[in-house]
């Protein structure tokens, strides 16, 4: 039994594997004669049947044939070898000879694809050719009817098509020999290669009819719109010409005469019917001769406003001139008084002189008027730039009036600051004198005598003739800023003098108890009769807080109620 038991398991395990590689086979196998059924059920005889309803000559009865044929080879010789083959394959995988039936497999795919090959190429070429006679017949009696329309275009509307009639008629022949061979072609049934006239023919149709329709519209253009155009052109150039405009910088006459001769040459393009390019080309001269008509018109606008705008340009140029002169005495007569920075000083004479080339500029272009030998769009353009010009310098001398103007105003105001600075020194100085103590620490007394200086500096800069209001307003800007943080300072120290006072008071009550407050307190009483105010503030404080902590915010708050009251 030792050896029995896995003899048997290897045998069962053999035989399990072996039906599982014939199930794989018999579902190949299968899969081969499914294959085998659609190549069989592909309709080829129903198709077959629909060509014969064609034209079976030529091509048609040749191609038919070679079809049949091979239908018959697959059917009657390729189809039963399949059978032979499917047989002993399955044959073989019964009888477990695997390897055999797989070489049968690999044959069997390889027939079966050969057929289906053929098959579907047939399908396809049948498709094709059935295909291709349904549309050459609808095309084709598409095109037809459009050449029957062209016909009857070019015969009712000759004078729309000019001299391009005889080339139109000559291209419309053209079409006919195609349109015949087509039938032709059709009735000994070569459908293919009547399809290739089809092709051939619409490609040329399309192209054709497209012409045709834009013959007449170009044509019109060429021989009517166009030339009237430079009728009118030339008429309104001589019109403005009698009317004193000068238009000989526009070349206009020449650049007519050359579209005139190249409407020659486009009229001849389109009797060849080269038309595409020729519509383009016209286009072009549209917009040429549109830009002509915008610069006929740009000198109409440039004479009025010339006209309307020169005198009051000389108006305008007199005044400015005279209020500069009025500036420039002026500023003369300022500087008897004041200083001026060297590039303001010479402001009105600057101004002056570039009023004198505007004179010249404007006197040149008024005789340029006169003589009408200079296009109004470029005296326009001078005539705003000299009119810009003057504008500008208005405007300077305008900023330069106001400036001199308040030379006098910014001296009472620096006058006005001066006196106030020494009001606040005074108020300072007397703050202290009359405060209850011991004295004026030495910090204070150089800080009053800083801003004494500065205050003198700034008095002794009024006093200078001519008066040089830059420097005056730097030195009264240093001396206000020294004055006030002296005045600031002050205050600050005489509120830490009452405050260190009141802490004094304030811990008096603990020196009987407290020997160190005493002596903390001692010391900044003796630092408050040295004059160092801060030095005995920040003793006093300290002393008490040890104590009472918070004490301090107290009596800050009772000196500024105080303070108030006061």
């Amino acid at each position: 039994m030792k050896y029995i038991i896995p003899v048997i398991i290897i045998l069962l395990i053999i035989a399990i594997f072996a039906f599982i590689i014939r199930r794989k086979h018999n579902s190949e196998i299968e899969r081969l004669e499914h294959e085998k059924h659609q190549i069989q059920n592909k309709p080829i005889l129903e198709e077959m049947t629909k060509v014969k309803q064609l034209n079976m000559n030529g091509q048609t009865e040749e191609m038919f044939e070679r079809w049949r044929n091979t239908w018959t080879e697959v059917m009657d010789v390729l189809m039963p070898k399949i059978d032979i083959l499917l047989f002993d394959a399955e044959e073989n995988v019964d009888k477990f000879l695997f390897v055999k039936a797989s070489k049968i497999e690999k044959e069997l795919q390889t027939l079966i694809s050969t057929c289906d090959e053929k098959m579907s190429s047939i399908l396809k070429e049948l498709e094709e050719l059935i295909g291709s006679e349904e549309k050459n017949r609808i095309e084709m009696e598409q095109l037809k009817e459009q050449h029957r329309a062209a016909r009857k275009t070019v015969l009712a509307h000759q004078y729309s098509f000019g001299d391009a009639v005889p080339a139109l008629e000559t291209k419309l022949e053209s079409f006919i020999p195609h349109f015949e061979e087509f039938d032709k072609l059709t009735e000994t049934g070569n459908y293919l290669s009547a399809r290739e006239i089809v092709i051939s023919v619409q490609d040329d149709g399309q192209k054709f009819f497209r012409v045709l329709n834009d013959i007449p519209t170009v044509l019109s253009e060429i021989q009517h719109k166009i030339p009237a155009s430079i009728y009118e052109l030339r008429n309104g150039q001589k019109e403005m010409e009698e009317s004193s405009y000068y238009l000989q910088h526009l070349e206009m006459s020449a650049k007519l005469d050359g579209i005139e001769e190249e409407l020659k040459e486009l009229k001849e393009a389109i009797i060849e019917l080269k038309v595409i390019k020729t519509i383009a080309r016209v286009e072009e001269i549209k917009d040429e001769i549109e830009t002509f008509y915008d610069l006929l018109e740009k000198e109409v606008i440039a004479k009025k406003y010339v006209d309307q705008h020169k005198e009051k340009t000389a108006s305008r140029l007199k005044e400015v001139t005279s209020v500069t002169r009025a500036v420039s005495e002026e500023a003369a007569y300022v500087q008897q008084s004041y200083r001026l920075p060297e590039k303001e000083a010479e402001i009105p004479q600057s101004c002056l002189k570039e009023l004198e080339e505007l004179h010249k500029k404007f006197e040149l272009l008024s005789r340029r008027v006169e003589e009408e030998q200079s296009a109004y769009s470029s005296l326009q353009e001078e005539l705003n730039d000299i009119s810009e010009e003057i504008d500008r310098l208005y405007d300077e001398q305008d900023r330069f009036a106001n400036r001199l103007k308040n030379l006098r105003i910014d001296e009472n105001k620096a006058r006005a600051k001066l006196d106030d600075l020494k009001t606040l020194l005074h108020e300072t100085d007397r703050m202290l004198q009359k405060a209850n103590i011991p004295g004026i620490p030495e910090d204070m007394d150089v800080r009053l005598e800083e801003a004494e200086e500065h205050i003198y500096v700034a008095m002794q800069s009024l006093q200078e003739v001519p008066l040089n209001m830059i420097l005056v307003d730097n030195y009264l800007s240093q001396a206000e800023a020294c004055m006030e943080e002296v005045h600031q300072k002050a205050k600050e120290m005489l509120e830490n003098v009452l405050l260190t006072e009141k802490i004094i008071q304030y811990g008096n009550r603990y020196r009987a108890n407290h020997p160190n407050v005493h002596m903390r307190l001692l010391e900044a009483e003796e630092s408050f009769r040295q004059l160092r105010y801060a030095k005995a503030l920040e003793d006093a404080a300290t002393a008490v807080e040890e104590v009472e902590p918070g004490a301090l915010k107290k009596i800050e708050v009772l000196v500024k109620e105080d303070t108030l009251r006061t």
